[in-house]
């Protein structure tokens, strides 16, 4: 690509080389007089050289002096073959400045002037062969300038093109990584949020009942030394599966627990201090991402319970609603408060996800009293 520098030192020699043209087509000696410049016709024969250099900052004035030369020299019977040079350099400067719509005017009318000027120089002889061929030089300057601005508006559509390309490009990128910042942010909650929690629940045991109860605080830390090591290897599925570089079937390296692990879960619970009351009605098979998402709904309830709830307590039930599963967990709350609940990460993503597989959650307190629904559809349909 040129540089700035190069690019006006390409124009200086263009307007250069115009001017001499001019300047030697108007002491070029003809075989016909008719085309000579002698005496007082050298003043319209070389006067469009002075405004050449000009032409691109006022294309229309150094068209109209040009055809002002040509008109001067008709007058006078004479056809001056470097003012009708002029005409078309400047056609071709008029049509690559000022667009197509104006040009196409400009060269017609220089067109007229031109061919009416050069039948009054040849005392109406409308259709010589050396006359016409001077008009057919402006038709084709104009036609070079046509083209060159046409190739300058095309490259300068690809270059806006490529920019709109490479922004939309960085907008997608942008968009992806907030998206998989969202998505290891929900992963990492789901894995990690309820074994610190047993961690820290069990560690408060352990610490207060060192010394007055010590079988208590033993089985105390036998649990936290568990759920550590729990956690330990969920973490450890997490990073692989982060680290996966996307070439190998990764699907089954994240944890992918189902209702199916429900006992297991309600153990858990039941071995850091809750008490789960389960209530369960007859079996809906889910698809793999829903029967997921209904084991993270009742991971993350029976978590809110045992970290926020009174009493130690909660109730689940499941029942089968049409095509869908309708969980439901209610636990007391430590505020006798109607306000709604403030969504925060562990809520918020199980919003995303049950939307993703089509259900429906909502929660709230009432009395004193939390509760959280949820329908989740055996496919992938909304549920109302």
């Amino acid at each position: 690509m040129p540089t700035t520098r190069a690019t006006r030192d390409g124009f200086r020699m263009s307007d250069v080389l115009a001017v001499a043209l001019i300047v030697l087509f108007a002491v070029l000696p003809f075989p016909d007089e008719t085309f000579d410049a002698r005496g007082m016709l050298l003043i319209p024969a070389v006067a469009p050289a002075v405004i050449m250099p000009f032409r691109r900052r006022w294309p229309l004035a150094a068209l109209g002096l040009s055809l002002a030369c040509v008109v001067a020299a008709a007058a006078v019977g004479s056809i001056s073959p470097s003012a009708l040079l002029a005409v078309a350099i400047a056609c071709y400067a008029v049509l690559d400045r000022l667009g197509r719509r104006t040009g196409l005017l400009a060269l017609g009318v220089a067109v007229v002037v031109a061919f009416v000027a050069n039948g009054w120089a040849l005392a109406g002889d409308l259709v010589d062969s050396t006359a016409l061929q001077f008009v057919l030089i402006i038709v084709l300057g104009g036609a070079l300038g046509d083209t060159a601005r046409s190739r300058r508006e095309f490259a300068a559509a690809m270059t806006e093109r490529a920019e709109r390309a490479e922004q939309s490009r960085d907008e997608e990128a942008r968009r992806r990584v907030a998206e998989d910042r969202v998505r290891i942010a929900r992963d990492l909650h789901d894995v990690v949020a309820h074994q610190i929690a047993v961690i820290s629940l069990n560690a408060g045991v352990a610490s207060s009942s060192l010394e007055t109860r010590p079988e208590r605080a033993r089985e105390a830390l036998t649990t936290v030394r568990s759920a550590s090591r729990t956690v330990l290897a969920d973490i450890g599925g997490l990073m692989t599966l982060l680290r996966a570089d996307g070439t190998e079937d990764d699907t089954d390296l994240g944890p992918q627990r189902g209702l199916a692990d429900l006992e297991g879960l309600l153990t858990g619970f039941r071995t850091a201090g809750l008490r789960v009351d389960l209530r369960r009605g007859r079996p809906v098979a889910l698809s793999p991402g829903g029967d997921h998402v209904a084991y993270l709904v009742l991971h993350e309830a029976l978590t809110n319970a045992h970290k926020h709830g009174r009493g130690g307590t909660a109730t689940v039930a499941l029942r089968a609603e049409g095509a869908a599963v309708h969980l439901t967990i209610v636990n007391p709350t430590t505020a006798e408060s109607t306000d709604p609940p403030r969504a925060g990460h562990g809520l918020r993503g199980l919003q995303e996800r049950i939307a993703a597989v089509g259900g429906a959650v909502h929660f709230g307190s009432d009395g004193g009293v939390f509760s959280l629904e949820a329908w989740i559809p055996s496919e992938a349909t909304p549920t109302p």
